[in-house]
């Protein structure tokens, strides 16, 4: 099943973490999932199950891929809960099935939706907004309702009525609770590795499921997939960047997903982590160095006194690929400026100076054709992914590492930089 709403903040995290450790507890293998471009979602949904989680995108995605990873997330699993994004129908202009929506991956796998619907300051109206969903397209399915906000029994009561009175069950009614929160940063949930006492926040919020909600009635809104993609490997269109990949991997390099490692190690590659934290260095015997996103900025003072990495780093960009996405594209640059202003030098192996004192949000799917062959593809290679993130470039300056457009506009932009064997940019790679 996928969980969805009508708007972001509506309570999905809370309900997809809650379900999965329930489902969990009782014995059963939970498959999670995340809709779009997350990195963050997917950590707290392995705390939350024992399991990896899988990012489905079908912007990015084809729908082959979408239905083989989906499958994958089935494998040895009892059941499957999928996290949506933002409101179900929200996407990129088009079709849902090729807009990102979170509604998207429910047409294409056939996976009914369950409704978290915030009914704070609302009662009979609720049933409206439920009736406009399940009626909005025939692909998808609204399995059921989780009411969240209820201020009391009587609230609940005026807006299960009018909700069932069309045909659609409400299977939980979620009282108003503030007690249990996740804590958060400027690109959502702080990392799960970063969340102190989480085991016991994810036990809470199964409680907190279990007891104002039917736990197996919500079960039973679960359905097959609608296609069978398991006779068929998946296929990402991206070959492994090279046979042997040394990945930074700590708290400042974490957004890298999974479904990338899979298929890489699937087309015969070596994956070898390191961590730039502990002042590693990329290994001597890997042909290729790729430094994820994720928050060096947070952390720029550790990177910046990392002398074993940095230089470890330089000695392998002498005569070796290294690719940088977003916070990796950064530490490749000359200089790093912090959230208070204060500048620290980064591996100086790109022409580029990047500042959050002055934060701007940059964000969405973007299609990023490649200006020249590097080990992430050949020239004129189409790739799709996004970009997120608030830093602004101070200095960039060199040769364009790809030339994007986004999803909104045909128009394309010089994005990036290449240098020797050095490359990278602020687009993030999905397929």
């Amino acid at each position: 099943m996928l969980i969805g709403a009508v708007r972001s903040g509506a309570g999905k995290t809370t309900l997809s973490l809650g379900l999965m450790r329930a489902f969990a507890r009782r014995g059963l293998r939970v498959g999670p999932v995340k809709c779009g471009p997350d990195y963050i979602d997917p950590g707290f949904h392995a705390a939350a199950t024992g399991r990896d989680s899988l990012n489905l995108d079908c912007w990015a995605m084809k729908e082959d891929l979408i239905a083989q990873l989906a499958a994958r997330a089935a494998n040895n699993a009892d059941i499957v809960v999928a996290e949506g994004a933002m409101g179900l129908f929200d996407g990129a202009p088009g079709d849902i099935s090729r807009s990102g929506a979170s509604a998207g991956v429910a047409s294409i796998t056939g996976w009914p939706a369950l409704l978290i619907l915030d009914i704070a300051g609302q009662g009979q109206s609720a049933a409206a907004i439920v009736r406009g969903v399940a009626a909005h397209d025939a692909r998808v399915t609204i399995g059921g309702v989780v009411l969240n906000r209820v201020a009391s029994e009587r609230h609940r009561k005026l807006a299960q009525e009018a909700i069932e009175a069309i045909g659609v069950p409400v299977v939980g009614a979620l009282p108003r609770k503030d007690t249990v929160t996740l804590p958060e940063r400027h690109l959502g949930l702080v990392q799960a590795g970063e969340t102190r006492n989480l085991d016991a926040i994810l036990e809470a919020l199964a409680d907190h499921v279990e007891e104002n909600a039917d736990i197996d009635a919500i079960r039973a809104v679960a359905r097959p997939m609608r296609r069978d993609a398991t006779s068929t490997p998946a296929t990402l269109g991206v070959t492994p960047p090279g046979q042997r990949i040394a990945i930074a991997q700590d708290e400042a390099f974490s957004f890298f997903y999974p479904h990338l490692a899979q298929s890489w190690r699937e087309a015969g590659a070596e994956l070898s982590f390191f961590s730039p934290l502990a002042d590693e260095a990329p290994a001597s015997h890997c042909d290729v160095c790729w430094l994820p996103g994720g928050y060096p900025e947070l952390h720029a003072g550790r990177i910046a006194g990392a002398e074993n990495f940095q230089e470890g780093l330089r000695r392998f960009a002498a005569s070796r690929s290294v690719h940088g996405e977003c916070g990796g594209y950064m530490v490749l640059g000359r200089s790093l400026v912090d959230a208070k202003g204060s500048a620290h030098a980064m591996a100086s192996l790109l022409d580029l100076e990047t500042s959050f004192s002055q934060r701007k949000l940059h964000l969405g799917y973007r299609r990023a054709t490649l200006s020249a062959n590097s080990c992430v593809g050949p020239s004129g290679a189409a790739l799709f992914g996004h970009e997120f993130h608030y830093a602004t470039v101070v200095r960039e300056k060199g040769e364009c590492f790809a030339y994007v457009n986004d999803a909104y506009s045909g128009e394309l932009r010089p994005a990036g930089l290449r240098s020797g064997h050095v490359s990278g940019s602020f687009f993030h790679l999905i397929a």
